[in-house]
């Protein structure tokens, strides 16, 4: 066996100064590690403090700090906390949620809101990497933030137009699954999507508990052995989880590369990254709209918000101009676009893709309202015209347009004495259908009454004469349904005519609905009721109230006013 030699010790010439230094540097290996810093737990309150004042009672300052990146009154708020460079371990959002599109608030007083576009333009981008880059958990108090119902799904078109082009009616259906699946977007995709490679996302897949509510479930969480320690920890809390299983916590992790669908938000990224400059952004949105109409059906969300961003100024711009350019003379494009735009189910689809076609060079604004003109001119003959429709004719012409509407009457198309042909023609500005319209809300008919319910959310009773004529004709209904139903509709409108005011009062004693009562109750207790004998009908409401099985309510409080005024 080779045996190592062992040299002679030479003597030790190094200077005195260096041997006292690596003395030094060994006592400081060897001394305890200086105290980590305090991991960053940020706060955006759009709505309820509670829980995030939960987290800053509970945490402990030697170990952690939050921050609050809403700055109450500056609108870019937003935009200000990424420039800022703070860096989150942890973040977390509070604010109602339930359609998915923004974080906002139900008080007056907070005018604050985070939309999902932004929170898209920001993962996106490398100017907020400090919010998004670090995170290891991420707390979304609102409701559904985490839900798995589709936000959107291949219509019939998408199957109608595949089949046109050759499928059969099975692979139409398989295709259009798959469109469904990878377009779909629920809004647990759209938070995985933003919070990409996070390994732990709190939400909920349903309704979520008030703050006032959730702040005591976290209060308990971190009372807890366990709770401060699994902060920023990147595990998903058995106990937290526990906790508010009973409304409908559920985590997930964010998307990774490893995803099935990480292509696609790589394409969305495409759209939102700022570093590619509009034209950048533009120039692939051609791209997309090479493809067939189906997947552009479902990209038209994101296609429709980058079309809004485009300023008159912006246009101007050579690389801007010559990419819109580039769009407007793809003739191929834009003749499978506007075929699949005219064969679409819904009004809304087709108002929608109608606009678009209008903001990238395909069409004119003359050439939009001809196409506008002829989808509704379609759809009176076809009788494919319900709330729904009404709903969207009126918010898409929110200016009165009389020789489209002389145009619809003069074709046959629209007959008058058809409620939901009226509520067209009345959306259109057209004084005698309006009336005809409002009066449909007092009818027997369901679906007539609906339709008068949606138009008039779109336009309101115009005077007293108005609100007096509907207001007598509710007193003379009978039938507690269409009664309480007209009452609704009526109440979202101010009601200011002392006539009006006093003919709904009499209908109290008559009422045989404690819902009708509510009703009646409510719409006094907004109005001016200085007009009215107060004593009088305060007497009558006492007399005449029926029954409340679950105590005071909206009768009691308009009691009180009366008897104080």
């Amino acid at each position: 066996m080779r045996r190592s030699r062992i040299p002679t010790p030479l003597p030790d010439r190094t200077p005195r100064w260096v041997g006292l230094a690596l003395f030094a540097a060994a006592l400081a290996i060897a001394a305890p590690a200086r105290a980590a810093e305090p991991r960053t737990v940020c706060a955006i309150t759009i709505n309820s403090s509670d829980e995030k004042e939960a987290f800053e009672r509970n945490l402990p300052r030697d170990q952690f700090r939050v921050v609050e990146l809403v700055q109450r009154g500056r609108k870019d708020w937003f935009e200000a906390a990424c420039r800022s460079g703070v860096r989150c371990d942890a973040l977390i959002i509070s604010g109602h949620f339930d359609d998915g599109s923004e974080f906002y608030a139900d008080q007056s007083d907070f005018r604050d809101f985070l939309t999902v576009p932004q929170l898209q333009q920001a993962a996106c981008s490398a100017s907020c990497s400090g919010l998004f880059a670090p995170l290891r958990e991420v707390y979304l108090f609102g409701c559904k933030t985490l839900g798995t119902e589709p936000r959107q799904v291949a219509a019939a078109e998408v199957r109608r137009s595949l089949q046109r082009d050759g499928r059969s009616p099975e692979e139409a259906e398989r295709i259009a699954s798959q469109l469904s699946a990878r377009y779909g977007q629920s809004n647990r995709d759209r938070i995985r999507h933003i919070f990409k490679d996070v390994p732990v996302i709190y939400g909920f897949s349903g309704q979520a508990p008030l703050g006032r509510y959730a702040g005591p479930l976290v209060e308990r969480y971190f009372r807890s052995t366990t709770g401060s320690i699994e902060i920023a920890s990147g595990q998903p809390s058995p106990t937290l989880l526990a906790l508010f299983a009973p409304v409908s916590m559920v985590s997930a992790p964010g998307l990774t590369d490893a995803d099935p669908h990480a292509s696609f938000r790589a394409e969305l990224c495409r759209l939102a990254d700022d570093r590619a400059g509009l034209a950048g952004k533009l120039a692939f949105a051609h791209e997309l709209l090479r493809r067939d109409p189906t997947e552009v059906r479902m990209l038209l969300d994101h296609l429709e918000h980058l079309a809004s961003q485009l300023s008159a100024s912006q246009r101007l711009q050579p690389d801007v101009e010559g990419a819109l350019l580039a769009i407007s003379r793809d003739a191929p494009a834009r003749a499978r676009y506007l075929d699949f735009a005219r064969d679409a189910d819904e009004a809304g689809v087709h108002t929608r893709m109608m606009a678009l076609a209008r903001q990238l060079g395909w069409l004119s604004p003359e050439q939009e309202r001809d196409e506008f003109a002829r989808m509704v001119e379609q759809r009176l003959r076809e009788g494919r015209l319900g709330k729904h429709e009404i709903d969207h004719l009126c918010a898409a012409r929110p200016e009165p347009d009389l020789p489209l509407a002389g145009q619809l009457v003069a074709s046959g198309a629209a007959r008058p004495g058809v409620v939901a042909h009226s509520a067209v023609l009345a959306c259109l500005g057209d004084p005698a259908a309006h009336q005809r319209t409002v009066l449909a809300l007092t009818s027997s008919q369901d679906t007539d009454a609906e339709i008068a319910q949606v138009y008039l959310r779109h336009r309101p009773l115009a005077d007293a004469a108005e609100q007096r004529a509907l207001a007598e004709a509710i007193a003379r209904l009978s039938a507690p349904g269409p009664q309480l139903r007209a009452l609704q509709a009526l109440a979202r409108q101010r009601l200011t005519d002392p006539a009006s005011l006093q003919a709904i009062a009499r209908i109290f004693p008559q009422a045989r609905s404690l819902e009708v009562q509510r009703t009646i109750a409510g719409i006094l207790l907004r109005a001016d009721t200085q007009p009215l004998a107060r004593a009088d009908l305060a007497r009558s409401l006492r007399k005449h109230r029926l029954k409340s099985p679950d105590g005071s309510d909206v009768i009691d409080a308009l009691i009180r006013v009366l008897q104080a005024g």
